[in-house]
């Protein structure tokens, strides 16, 4: 550490590459990195060996690393358990970033809520989420507003999230007065009343200090914060970029600017904590461990302790094409159908439903009791309740799913005379250890609610993650979220995942908007069997599906272009007993 350099008082990385956190930093803290930017976290402060590093780009990294293939090297993710100088563990996650800018921003929040809620009992002060955006990008992009607005929602909030934007001063070859009209790139921060520090990039002590000015602000008041450090790009885009063509004037004053690092050996030598030949030593001998590492493989990884999420991971396998023509059973047992439908059709003591509610519930007992059938929104519910039963959670987000848009749902239910809301599912059976049933109305958003449910199934096999687009054409608001996560999850970023999403699909009257889900695009984008694409078309179907999508020892995504007009029609029911049979 540096205690001796005046007005310092932290450091990220000590000399000896060990972090050094503050002091709100406990145990099994989970810090979190997401974005374009954010790659040399992984080789510095995650801890990723060298050794890793070059098996990647030349094309041989092992088949148990967390990384995937098929984008380029320094986007894939990476996780690592950290321990600090004082003796704290923490675990420290890159996720996989596509080229998409800013695609990744929900996802990292979801990422975080559902590692907080499976692993810290919601506690978001155990988990960080950190953003690392590119001026141009966090300026241009429209989901870094959308993933703003979830700072305090019920349903999306993580406690805050730290956003570092590295600020170029210039976008590819697009200068900052042609990538945007406000005065900073960070001025959509002010959209949430988020504090930002625009901080010197050639001031190394100004950049620590302001780090953990805001790690502290987050911890303390759980809301997002900026860190804009104002700096240049010394080379080009990519290796193969000259930047001068476009910005000759700019790069002939980068050019014969002094760098960072000797800006710092110089403030060193000055306050006397390292001699000129000390840092040039130091220098030397990390280019030759690096020369050595890529010539022979002699660095051992560090220790890693799976959390629980990762071993439920574990335990799953791979898929096989023979795998999409068979089924888990999934009925269940009478006793459970009883309790479910119970639960569905009362309301408790005191509570006051509207008088349009009391006529729904009634229909729905005289269904069940005298025909013995349950219509399409009774069959959801009952795979969402038998999922709970069995112990797991279920979570189900996006526009108006509380009551559904078609008015069919009606998950939960509002006391007209106190505007109370009771959660139909919440409490099925006194004394069962069901699971949660979390449902929440989102803003609206279709990109970045799709990323972050995307986000949400990534840490754990176990919940039941469902994303529903208000009518199914509007997952096309969330188009990138599909090419880039839902459709190449296990392919690309070589991780499994479960994710249901729900569009309503039909052409009933309404014309060209809100009609077709667009079922030959999800066709066109299936190889190597990649996902699910499925049109159920009675409630027992819909029932078993939801359930099979837990029942398999695998994950796949599931596309399901849920009816429009059956939700409502009065033939579309099906039987109890195909509820409790193998098969349907």
């Amino acid at each position: 550490t540096m205690d001796t350099i005046p007005e310092m008082n932290c450091t990220l990385i000590d000399a000896t590459g060990k972090m050094v956190l503050p002091a709100w930093v406990d145990s099994h803290t989970h810090l979190v990195f997401a974005g374009n930017r954010a790659e040399e976290f992984a080789m510095r402060i995650k801890g990723k060996t060298y050794e890793e590093i070059f098996s990647e780009f030349e094309g041989i990294a092992p088949d148990n690393l967390s990384a995937g293939t098929g984008d380029v090297k320094y986007h894939l993710g990476y996780t690592s358990q950290y321990d600090t100088i004082d003796g704290k563990e923490v675990y420290v996650s890159l996720l996989p970033n596509p080229s998409h800018l800013e695609a990744v921003n929900p996802v990292v929040q979801g990422f975080c809520r559902a590692k907080a809620d499976a692993i810290y009992n919601s506690d978001y002060d155990k988990i960080l989420p950190i953003t690392i955006h590119g001026d141009a990008a966090v300026a241009g992009q429209g989901i870094v507003y959308e993933v703003l607005q979830m700072q305090s929602l019920k349903g999306y909030t993580v406690g805050g999230t730290i956003h570092f934007v590295i600020n170029n001063q210039i976008g590819f070859t697009t200068d900052f007065d042609d990538a945007r009209t406000s005065n900073y790139s960070t001025s959509i921060a002010s959209t949430i009343q988020s504090p930002v520090f625009h901080v010197n990039g050639d001031d190394v002590e100004c950049v620590t200090f302001v780090a953990e000015l805001a790690a502290e602000y987050r911890q303390r008041f759980n809301k997002d914060i900026f860190v804009d450090m104002v700096c240049y790009r010394k080379w080009g885009h990519n290796e193969g970029d000259d930047p001068s063509y476009t910005q000759p004037q700019m790069y002939k004053i980068i050019k014969d600017h002094v760098g960072v690092r000797d800006l710092y050996q110089k403030k060193l030598y000055e306050w006397g904590v390292a001699e000129a030949e000390f840092a040039k030593k130091m220098e030397e001998e990390f280019w030759a461990e690096l020369q050595a590492r890529l010539n022979d493989y002699k660095q051992q990884e560090k220790k890693y302790k799976p959390q629980s999420t990762e071993l439920a991971w574990k335990a799953l396998r791979k898929s096989t094409h023979e795998d999409f023509e068979s089924s888990p059973e999934t009925k269940i047992a009478k006793d459970d159908l009883v309790k479910i439908i119970k639960a569905l059709v009362k309301v408790p003591e005191g509570f006051t439903p509207l008088k349009k509610i009391n006529q729904y519930l009634e229909q729905r007992r005289v269904l069940m009791r005298e025909n013995n059938t349950v219509d399409w929104a009774a069959a959801e519910l009952l795979a969402y309740g038998s999922i709970l039963l069995d112990g797991k959670d279920v979570r189900l987000s996006g526009e108006d799913v509380k009551r559904g848009t078609f008015s069919h749902r009606h998950a939960c239910l509002y006391d007209e005379e106190t505007g109370n809301e009771y959660n139909r599912l919440a409490k099925i059976a006194e004394g069962s250890s069901q699971g949660k049933f979390h449902i929440y109305n989102s803003h609206l958003s279709e990109y970045g609610v799709l990323g972050f449910e995307f986000g949400y199934s990534l840490p754990s096999p176990a919940p039941l993650t469902i994303w529903e687009a208000q009518f199914g054409d509007f997952f096309n608001g969330a188009q990138i979220i599909v090419d880039q996560y839902l459709t190449s999850a296990e392919y690309k970023w070589r991780r499994m995942n479960g994710l249901v999403v729900l569009l309503p699909h039909g052409y009933e009257g309404q014309g060209p908007e809100h009609s077709s889900a667009r079922m030959e695009r999800f066709l066109q984008a299936c190889a190597e069997n990649n996902m699910q694409i499925i049109n159920t078309t009675t409630p027992a179907q819909q029932f078993h599906v939801l359930r099979r999508q837990l029942k398999r020892d695998f994950r796949k995504p599931l596309v399901c272009f849920t009816p429009k007009k059956l939700l409502r029609y009065p033939t579309c029911v099906s039987k109890l007993t195909d509820f409790t049979k193998a098969k349907i």
